[in-house]
């Protein structure tokens, strides 16, 4: 449709559906943050480098700086606030708490979707960039940093993300 330049839309985040209008180029996070008024995702670079915008798009992890929300429509988004559904922290949020994986929390969102993303992607065998030949291995230190590599912490918390993870995952 020439000239279309959007509309309304229903995004479904954290298990509500969410009538928003929208550009056919507002994104995903500016829809989340602006249109619904979810401010977990956060708008570090807004290019996709820093991952402090990631959710869950249907269970995998996205950037949605990059993401249309016209595109997500349809899907089930998760972001933070929608982690801990009935109020219970998930365990990577527990290991975070008790483990200080956060200095000033401007990432920590993103964090906590990504390790999420990342377990499940683990869990279902999917292999890393440095996962050799063969079967998936366990999950260490060195395969939790590549697995992550896409979020980055200003503060340089990673010591703590990478014990939270780990923890989270031996659950």
């Amino acid at each position: 449709m020439s000239g279309d330049t959007g509309g309304g839309i229903s995004l479904r985040v954290n298990g509500v559906a969410h009538p928003v209008t929208v550009d056919n180029r507002t994104t995903l996070l500016d829809a989340v943050r602006e249109g619904i008024g979810l401010t977990g995702p956060k708008k570090g670079c807004d290019r996709g480098q820093c991952g402090a915008c990631t959710v869950l798009l249907d269970g995998r992890r996205v950037v949605s700086c990059l993401t249309l929300a016209v595109a997500a429509e349809g899907a089930e988004i998760t972001t933070v606030e929608g982690l801990a559904g009935d109020g219970d922290l998930v365990p990577v949020q527990e290991a975070f708490v008790r483990l200080d994986g956060l200095q000033c929390g401007y990432c920590t969102p993103g964090q906590l979707c990504s390790a999420v993303g990342m377990l499940a992607e683990h869990a279902e065998g999917w292999p890393s960039a440095i996962t050799a030949d063969g079967p998936v291995p366990d999950l260490d230190a060195a395969e939790v940093r590549e697995r992550m590599s896409g979020n980055l912490c200003r503060c340089g918390a990673y010591p703590a993300i990478v014990r939270a993870v780990l923890e989270a995952a031996a659950r």
